[in-house]
């Protein structure tokens, strides 16, 4: 009996839907190798494998069969997806084009690597990036340079503004799967792109306000107000927005500091300097990285006092979602600190989400750990933190939790149908 290798759901699906992956054809117990990979745009290869055994009717289904070792070990039906490593060391696996999906080759080789050779069978799963029905349209409105994701439908959708870190550009990838979900996605670019500034020093306030009302003008987007979704440097600038400007329902941040970072940030006669830093005490790990946990100013300290976002003044709710193991600052604490600040001014408390094992870069499911990266501003590899397989649990549930706050407070709805997650 040939050996057949079987996706559900078959062919292709979007990045973040979970995939059954079951081998038949094999002899009663016998041993085998699976491997994935897949190449990025720039040609970088990634790669993930791990030793089964089949069962006794000569099936091997991955959401029954343990990983005996390789890349992970144990029950991981997605293993081979979140366990993907860089063939170039401090390579992070990103969507660039998200117009175009990832393909993932799997393989299954007869007996256990080292040892295993022999090709068995093979196949081919396309993970798309953009929905079915999902619209990306380019946004070049006065300063604004952002990508929309829209839904398919005729109804308007709640609106959310996505922004990335201190690296700069554009990226797409988490608006894209997230527009997949009913949300009208606005991914913000906000320096280093096109004719936006190359550095932070010179972005304002008046930018992201500019990108707000534009969202609520928009015969798509669901008033009155939208949510906001930041990550590193991205969540202190939407603590900053929801805290100064109008139309802002809802916030979530991804291991973001309470205060303003980097660099000021200016809006009309207005100026919040930038929390203090000492770059002399950074630590270099065992693998040559740099470790930044240590260089950030206590916001708290009276010299840093008006880097401080006053969070009192948001009219919506918080949501922060925090790694335990964040190398690049102390999310935990600065949590704790937003937390403490909201409640003294008789304001809800904001939710938080803690996850233990879980590096800097949180991204939607499967996209596999960065534990370090080569910093695209700095030029130098810079350590991140966590463990591969609590930063995909991590990274599963947040995906969901993401959802969840989103839907109940712009969307009315007070839960979202259970995700395969």
């Amino acid at each position: 009996m040939a050996v057949t290798v079987t996706l559900e759901p078959a062919g292709r699906c979007r990045w973040d839907e979970p995939v059954r992956i079951t081998v038949r054809g094999l002899a009663p117990g016998q041993p085998v190798t699976l491997r994935a990979s897949l190449r990025d745009e720039k040609g970088a290869l990634f790669r993930a494998h791990a030793r089964y055994c089949a069962d006794a009717a000569g099936l091997l289904d991955l959401e029954r069969a343990p990983a005996l070792g390789g890349s992970f070990a144990g029950l991981e039906p997605m293993g081979l997806f979140w366990a993907l490593e860089p063939e170039e060391p401090l390579t992070r696996l990103v969507k660039r084009d998200v117009q175009t999906p990832f393909v993932v080759e799997l393989e299954v080789l007869d007996g256990h690597e080292p040892e295993a050779q022999r090709l068995l069978g093979r196949a081919v799963h396309k993970r798309d990036f953009l929905a079915p029905g999902v619209r990306r349209e380019p946004v070049r409105a006065g300063r604004v340079r952002a990508t929309l994701f829209l839904p398919p439908g005729s109804k308007p959708f709640p609106g959310i503004l996505d922004l990335f870190g201190s690296s700069g550009g554009l990226c797409e990838y988490r608006a894209s799967l997230l527009a997949g979900h009913g949300f009208a996605v606005l991914a913000l670019a906000y320096f280093r792109f096109e004719d936006l500034p190359e550095h932070l020093n010179d972005v304002c306030l008046e930018y992201f306000e500019e990108a707000v009302n534009f969202m609520l003008q928009h015969p798509k987007v669901k008033g009155p107000g939208v949510g906001l979704l930041g990550f590193s440097k991205g969540g202190d600038l939407c603590l900053s927005m929801a805290s100064f400007l109008k139309g802002i329902t809802a916030t979530i941040v991804i291991n973001a500091c309470v205060a303003n970072t980097l660099a000021p940030l200016h809006y009309k006669d207005m100026i919040i300097p930038e929390l203090s830093y000492d770059l002399e005490k950074y630590t270099i790990t065992e693998s040559g990285f740099l470790n930044f946990v240590d260089i950030w100013g206590n916001p708290l300290e009276k010299t840093n006092h008006q880097s401080l976002i006053p969070l009192e003044k948001a009219q919506g709710p918080f949501l922060f979602i925090v790694s335990m193991d964040d190398h690049n600052w102390k999310s935990e604490v600065y949590a704790r600190i937003a937390s403490e600040r909201l409640q003294a001014h008789g304001k809800d408390r904001p939710q938080i989400i803690y996850y233990p094992g879980t590096g800097h870069c949180i991204d939607p499911p499967y996209f596999p750990l960065c534990r370090a990266s080569v910093h695209a501003v700095l030029g130098q590899p810079v350590f991140h933190g966590g463990e591969p397989k609590a930063h995909s649990n991590a990274q599963a549930d947040a995906w969901q939790q993401i959802q969840t706050f989103f839907h109940k407070h712009l969307n009315g709805k007070k839960s979202v149908r259970p995700s395969k997650l």
